[in-house]
């Protein structure tokens, strides 16, 4: 998968219904305490912004993909009581 644009990550993050601190905790970015208290992430405002030059890479987005429901080839599923990993047993 190719990297992502910043305004792709926001789709991606918006559609999801994350927040852009949800969005960090899930992918396992860090978090810090914000200047009016609430939490927030550095690296994942980064990560959107189009003026850094930093940005998340294919493997990674897949990644966030597959954990929001919205890869378009792939769909994660629980796996079975049985460990099979096959929801049909």
């Amino acid at each position: 998968m190719s990297v992502p644009t910043g305004d792709q990550l926001k789709a991606a993050r918006t559609a999801a219904g994350l927040s852009q601190a949800q969005a960090a905790e899930l992918m396992g970015y860090p978090l810090q305490t914000g200047s009016r208290g609430g939490v927030q992430s550095r690296t994942w405002q980064a990560l959107e912004s189009m003026s850094d030059e930093r940005n998340m890479q294919g493997p990674v987005f897949a990644m966030f993909l597959l954990l929001t429901g919205q890869h378009p080839d792939f769909l994660l599923t629980a796996r079975s009581a049985d460990g099979s990993g096959s929801a049909t047993g």
